[in-house]
């Protein structure tokens, strides 16, 4: 699930990414010019690059109410830093300070949403208050205000994206340092606006951990039941979990037709509001009746909650749009700020991939193994797992038995790093800076920004112990923790923690996930686990990419429609998913007009967050092929602390190649050659 260490989007630290160009300042041509001759007289020509754009910088910023144009001189004439050891000086300086206020600020806001997120039982209204609080609301425009942001654009320059490609081959760590230092405070957003984005992000994730259905309440036209009486799970992680598990099962087929219907039903907004979340009353999805002491009840249908929760969200960010001119949408933030990837590269990517042959072909593969026709819900089909025999009430007991509390889990992951290839004494320094928590809705990882904190790892939990798929989250989130940690602590800068993208940190916690049968005993010996793997791979990407395009697509149409109502909104989305079902999906599955691609939740909480789960497959693959028969933890750590720099040149250092699918393609055709059945 998504690595939130940059809370709702990076929106909620000191950073932010944009451009200057085309900005109206209140300093004008001649003071900078002025300003600009006086450095370039005391300081000379071998500065002229650092004056001309500290100065640009610093001007496009300044307003009125920082002071006269007189004053703009002053500071800029008193706070430049010729001297290189001087400015590396300051530059250390600054790089604890943040980490003073990114670390606290970060676990301020983790801790007061602790009973959002936590299993902590009923949900107060002063919960909910506290947790849309953002206590570093007003840090920037603070920042500002006493001058350190100005003193910041002065003395670090900001590269473009392409800027950086063009000149990363002759950088140095502390140049990328240096440039990311120059990538902050480059807009000004007032506080309010920081504290709106906290708000309508928080209510929608809330809104999203409490969406569960009970799976046991669900009936047939029979009123037959086919589910634990006490199953109850998360849209849409957990039905779609429940699904995937059920190929091994000989009422399997009946089972995944019925919780089709019940996604059907929520991206519909038909489903009864009154069976959401609550366990007494039956439901048959197929017809959508109600039944309360075997007799049918009136009820009435969600009210487009969901896509009103969308709408906030697009709403609250398109309140930055003003404050980044070169970036001027909350796309293009997303894509060419945060991703450094533009969206354009990234649409082509995922269509050249979902159109490929090699789709269609492991199509009919998957078909040949089921025995029949595919169905819609067949995207998520689990057989090339080494283990998708193994019947998920097997592996529910052996991990309640092994992990009956969240503490039993947190002391086993020293364990975990060490099967995994870590050494001891490395699973030693990082398993004492994760936490374990028990998670409200389907589990998380939270990073922390201070090396005197640790990393928080959340899963689901019931009280008769782990189950399967708590287990499964569980491993993909230390994923997340085991990077959110390296890249923290063994990164040289602090201004270079992370990687370069989320796409980047899921791409760590997939290749943990995949190793969650092995971590159980159950280590296939199948000759073609590598080739199964490629196929897998493939399927995932296939599904998580038009899954992807279907949000990219409805956040321009949001743009382009901004005054839209909820109901509009809803039926633009469904529209959009059977379009994107139709061109890339409906000739694999011979049906047509499916909305089954709208079903994710993070489309609804997470704010274009969707496409860096495929990136992640992609890389993940990438990373996986690279690292056959070398260890884990070493290669890992070797990645990792290469730290936030821009994609192409990270996976350059990690696997010697740039982002790519065509490894991915390729192995499948090798992978075809050796399956055929």
């Amino acid at each position: 699930m998504r690595k939130v260490s940059l809370l709702s989007l990076s929106l909620l630290l000191l950073f932010c990414f944009a451009g200057l160009q085309g900005q109206e300042t209140f300093v004008g041509v001649q003071t900078k010019n002025s300003v600009k001759k006086a450095l370039l007289d005391k300081y000379g020509e071998v500065l002229k690059f650092r004056i001309e754009k500290g100065v640009d910088q610093a001007a496009s910023l300044w307003t009125e109410e920082d002071g006269t144009a007189k004053e703009f001189e002053d500071f800029c004439r008193q706070y430049f830093v010729d001297s290189p050891e001087l400015l590396d000086l300051n530059f250390k300086r600054l790089e604890t300070n943040y980490e003073i206020l990114n670390g606290n600020f970060t676990k301020m806001i983790i801790d007061l949403k602790r009973p959002l997120e936590l299993d902590w039982g009923e949900i107060l209204p002063l919960d909910i208050m506290f947790g849309q609080f953002d206590p570093s609301s007003h840090l920037t425009e603070d920042l500002f205000r006493n001058k350190v942001a100005f003193f910041v654009l002065l003395n670090f320059p900001h590269y473009s994206l392409e800027e950086k490609a063009e000149l990363s081959p002759k950088w140095g760590r502390r140049n990328w340092a240096y440039s990311r230092m120059g990538d902050t405070f480059i807009s000004r957003v007032p506080a309010h606006i920081y504290q709106k984005i906290s708000q309508v992000m928080t209510a929608a994730d809330t809104y999203i951990s409490e969406y569960n259905i009970y799976m046991g309440k669900l009936v047939d036209q029979k009123m037959k039941a086919y589910f634990p009486e006490d199953l109850k799970l998360i849209s849409h992680w957990g039905i779609r979990d429940e699904l995937k598990s059920r190929y091994s099962d000989p009422e399997g087929l009946v089972k995944q037709k019925m919780i089709y219907e019940v996604m059907l039903r929520i991206i519909n907004q038909d489903i009864p509001e009154i069976v959401i979340n609550n366990p007494d009353y039956l439901w048959n999805p197929f017809q959508n009746m109600v039944f309360k002491g075997g007799e049918e009840i009136e009820t009435i249908r969600e009210p487009d909650t969901r896509y009103q929760h969308f709408l906030q969200i697009f709403k609250a960010m398109k309140l930055l749009d003003p404050y980044y001119p070169s970036l001027p949408t909350h796309i293009k933030r997303r894509f060419e700020a945060d991703r450094e990837i533009p969206e354009k590269e990234v649409e082509a990517l995922f269509m050249s991939f979902i159109s490929s042959p090699q789709v269609r072909k492991v199509g009919k593969l998957i078909s040949r193994r089921l025995g029949r026709k595919l169905e819609p819900f067949d995207i998520w089909y689990t057989g090339f797992r080494s283990g998708g025999s193994i019947p998920e009430e097997k592996l529910d007991r052996i991990v309640a038995e092994r992990y009956p509390t969240v503490e039993t889990f947190e002391k086993d992951l020293r364990n975990i790093l060490v099967k995994l290839g870590f050494s001891q004494d490395r699973a030693d320094f990082i398993a004492p800076k994760v936490t374990v928590d028990a998670s409200r809705g389907i589990g998380h990882a939270y990073g922390t920004e201070m090396k005197a904190d640790k990393s928080r790892l959340r899963t689901r939990v019931p009280d008769k112990g782990m189950n399967y798929k708590g287990f499964n989250i569980a491993i993909h989130e230390f994923g997340h923790c085991v990077e959110q940690t390296l890249t923290l602590q063994k990164v040289d800068y602090y201004m270079l923690r992370g990687v370069p993208n989320a796409a980047f940190t899921e791409a760590f916690a997939f290749v943990f996930q995949e190793k969650d049968l092995d971590l159980l005993g159950f280590s296939s010996k199948d000759p073609d686990r590598k080739h199964l793997k490629a196929l897998d791979d493939l399927w995932n990407a296939y599904e998580i990419m038009g899954v992807s395009l279907v949000d990219m697509k409805a956040w321009n149409w949001l743009y382009d429609h901004p005054e839209a109502t909820a109901a509009e909104l809803k039926e633009t989305v469904i529209s959009i998913a059977k379009d994107i079902w139709n061109t890339y999906y409906a000739d694999v599955f011979g049906v047509k007009d499916q909305p089954i691609l709208a079903i994710y939740s993070h489309m609804i909480d997470a704010a274009l967050y969707l496409p860096d789960y495929p990136l992640g497959h992609v890389i993940a693959f990438q990373i996986h092929q690279y690292l056959e028969g070398k260890n884990l933890g070493e290669e890992m750590e070797r990645m990792c602390v290469a730290g936030n720099i821009i994609p192409q040149a990270w996976m350059q250092n990690a696997v010697g190649s740039k982002v790519s699918t065509q490894p991915l393609l390729e192995a499948v055709d090798e992978a075809l050659e050796h399956v055929k059945q």
